[in-house]
């Protein structure tokens, strides 16, 4: 079975941030974001991989038996918008993204292109509700 590339590291994200965010607005937005999602999970922020800033993490395994560990949320600030990785139920989805502003969603990405385009408090409860979400989908973390 491969090896899953986003895996947590001890890069330094100040060091990324500065290094891989060009657009001021962008990486003011990504200091925010930190800010943020610590406030909402009470994690300390990690880097995933080369370009994912995650907080907390939770070990998945699906009826294929592929497993691993992932971050509960987080977001990388790349060049084209930002990427939001926050899990939102099918239930709940359609109705949180009508309120959230300004956005692109994929199945497992929400995409902005700057945190003033998007209303914060929406933000906030979908990552308290990936959490609790993510809890319940996989108890044992």
């Amino acid at each position: 079975m491969a090896k899953n590339k986003t895996t947590e590291t001890n890069e330094s994200i100040l060091d990324f941030i500065n290094a891989f965010v060009e657009d001021e607005t962008k990486k003011n937005d990504a200091f925010e974001l930190i800010k943020i999602m610590q406030e909402v999970t009470h994690f300390e922020p990690k880097m995933w991989g080369p370009s994912i800033i995650g907080f907390g993490s939770y070990h998945y395994k699906y009826a294929s038996g592929h497993e691993g560990d992932a971050p509960l949320v987080g977001f990388s600030p790349r060049k084209a918008a930002i990427s939001l990785y926050v899990y939102t139920s099918p239930d709940d989805k359609d109705e949180l993204l009508s309120k959230l502003g300004k956005h692109k969603a994929s199945k497992g990405c929400i995409y902005i292109k700057k945190l003033a385009d998007i209303d914060v408090e929406v933000l906030k409860n979908m990552i308290s509700l990936s959490l609790e979400n993510l809890k319940k989908l996989y108890p044992s973390n």
